[in-house]
């Protein structure tokens, strides 16, 4: 009887994380005020957010705390080989998802801050590409003893390269065509999505490598940063809300922007909360958020 030549099933990602528990983290930062400054000229505010003792508006946390591992410990897609959240998954590919914040009272510049982040969840859930693990990472931030926000990030690895998923080539980039209360427009361009990388310690190399974007990942161009179109969907609230603090938000990134598209951002307010989302000419609802006033 001939010996089958099929290949054999490759293991489920849940056989790689069944026992994969990594404790909680404890990390100091001063918060400084200079990266809020940089972060501040990156969208061409006409002044910083502030100065020591200011609030830090809503996810800016994500300046700080920054790890930054030697050259040689970075994977061939530009993310670090091993980390302690980094579930052990064989050539593994990472995708923000979304998350979710709770805010008792704003982060203050200059003041030391510390942060624990532990893990919450690991899930495998199957979709139309296959299975995907879905690891939820909880970080508290604590000032004067006292914790002041709660946040929670949802990541999605796969297994292996997903190439094909964008096979035709983007389309001049044309401006969307929305009408909303709240509104901000920028286009996207190499040296914001460059600057953003710096400030947030980002090796991605969908970020700024075009020939591994279109042979390796699948893209038709550089990938927009996820965690930029929340940046850009929580500042209408900034602006046209400036008086009211926000008491928490989530967040979904559902579909890559890219380079050189514009990027149409918009909110509309109803009572105590408002409802944010970030279009395309291509797609009305790359990214959503919803923010609850306190």
């Amino acid at each position: 009887m001939p010996l089958s030549s099929a290949a054999p099933e490759p293991a489920s990602l849940s056989s790689y994380v069944a026992s994969w528990a990594p404790g909680p983290l404890l990390h100091e930062d001063p918060l400084p005020e200079g990266p809020a400054a940089a972060l501040s000229a990156v969208l061409d505010l006409p002044d910083s957010v502030g100065g020591p003792g200011a609030p830090l508006p809503p996810l800016w946390q994500w300046l700080y705390f920054l790890n930054w591992p030697a050259r040689r410990e970075l994977g061939p897609d530009g993310h670090p080989l091993d980390g302690h959240f980094l579930p052990p998954v064989p050539d593994r590919q990472r995708m923000w998802a979304g998350g979710r914040s709770d805010i008792t009272r704003p982060l203050r510049l200059g003041t030391p801050t510390t942060r624990v982040s532990s893990l919450v969840s690991v899930a495998v859930r199957h979709g139309r590409t296959g299975e995907m693990l879905f690891v939820t990472e909880r970080r508290e931030f604590r000032q004067d003893g006292r914790i002041c926000l709660v946040e929670e990030q949802d990541i999605v690895y796969r297994r292996g390269r997903s190439t094909g998923r964008h096979p035709h080539e983007l389309s001049e980039p044309a401006s969307p065509q929305v009408s909303s209360p709240w509104s901000l427009r920028i286009r996207t361009d190499p040296a914001l999505l460059f600057r953003v990388s710096a400030l947030t310690a980002n090796t991605h190399r969908i970020h700024y490598d075009v020939p591994y974007c279109r042979d390796i990942e699948g893209y038709p161009g550089v990938v927009v940063h996820g965690p930029l179109l929340a940046l850009l969907m929580l500042e209408l609230p900034r602006r046209h809300a400036s008086g009211r603090q926000v008491r928490s938000l989530s967040y979904r990134l559902r579909s890559p922007a890219f380079v050189g598209e514009h990027l149409a951002v918009c909110g509309a307010s109803a009572g105590d909360s408002a409802e944010l989302s970030v279009a395309t000419h291509r797609e009305a609802q790359h990214a959503t958020a919803k923010v609850v006033f306190a």
